[in-house]
């Protein structure tokens, strides 16, 4: 168990090391900055809160995303967060190409945007996100195929060119 060093020096690292991912794997969900630093920040006081034991950092890790995916979902199912109209995001400093493709990735749906997301700008595995997903392996490979697919009909390209992300 932590004492109270340990921990708030465990929290500050991890802070430094995952905060800006987590905040992007929250906004492949929620399609809002705001709304997804929310998130982040409640990830961040259920660790402080309920103090998990981690074998690892790559357990820290995982433990960090599944659960800013379930507080991802849950705000999703609040009926504050249905019934709002939240303004667009402003995109604008990013390069025209790059918007694009960040768009059209997140119109996708959330089954294909998410791993997606975890694989092309998280860099994790197929199975590393089955793991995070709680899905078979297969399953992911076909949700990552299906979504290549879709972008690829979505921003162009030719038949054999992977979709670049």
């Amino acid at each position: 168990m932590y004492n109270s060093f340990e921990l708030n020096e465990s929290v500050r690292r991890a802070l430094d090391l995952y905060s800006q991912s987590l905040i992007k794997i929250a906004f492949a969900f929620l399609k809002n900055t705001a709304d997804a630093e929310e998130v982040a920040q409640d990830v961040f006081l259920a660790y402080l809160q309920k103090r998990p034991a981690f074998e690892n950092g790559e357990h820290e890790k995982a433990w960090l995303i599944r659960t800013t995916i379930n507080k991802s979902k849950n705000m999703l199912k609040a009926g504050w967060f249905r019934s709002r109209n939240p303004l667009p995001e402003d995109l604008s400093y990013l390069p025209e190409e790059e918007i694009d493709v960040l768009q059209a990735v997140l119109d996708l749906d959330k089954k294909y945007r998410i791993p997606i997301h975890l694989h092309y700008y998280e860099g994790y595995s197929i199975q590393e996100i089955a793991t995070i997903l709680e899905a078979k392996p297969a399953t992911v490979g076909t949700w990552l195929a299906r979504g290549r697919a879709l972008l690829k009909k979505k921003i162009g390209g030719a038949e054999d060119e992977e979709v670049c992300l």
